[in-house]
């Protein structure tokens, strides 16, 4: 059973410093599994909201419609819910609200047959911070490269 990534978030890492990451599945409708097979889905401008019924709900998670789905195609940017037994949203909700962090889905994949997103809590990163890590990334790149300084 193995995994197939179908889209990473590469803007998560970038803007918030992950902290706990968990995997959680989503309620599909048939169009959407089809167009995630063939990988045209954005999560890129996602996140994860809870409701007052203890739900969680992924929005902005555009997936294109099926090029070959007919007037039963899906629509490409509503919201879905996601599958995690009510103890882990519970704890998410809590950590997000006391720890004033965010929840951001990083990655989505097939495991198996199952399509699942793994979602990590999230505190958004300041300006120099996000300064301090390309400078990082430069000096890592370099010493790869092997380039002089």
């Amino acid at each position: 059973m193995g995994i197939k990534v179908i889209a990473k978030n590469k803007r998560a890492s970038f803007d918030y410093a992950l902290e706990e990451k968990t995997e959680a599945g989503i309620v599909l409708v048939g169009t959407e599994v089809k167009s995630l097979r063939e990988g045209k889905v954005t999560i890129g401008e996602s996140h994860i909201t809870i409701d007052d019924k203890g739900e969680m709900w992924i929005n902005n998670m555009k997936i294109a419609q099926y090029e070959f789905g007919n007037r039963f195609n899906h629509e490409e940017a509503r919201k879905r819910k996601l599958l995690l037994n009510k103890a882990e949203i519970e704890e998410f909700a809590h950590v997000a609200k006391t720890q004033r962090m965010t929840i951001i889905p990083t990655m989505i994949y097939f495991k198996g047959s199952k399509v699942k997103v793994e979602i990590a809590l999230g505190r958004g990163k300041k300006l120099h911070d996000k300064r301090q890590d390309q400078a990082k990334k430069d000096v890592e790149r370099k010493l790869r490269r092997g380039d002089d300084f």
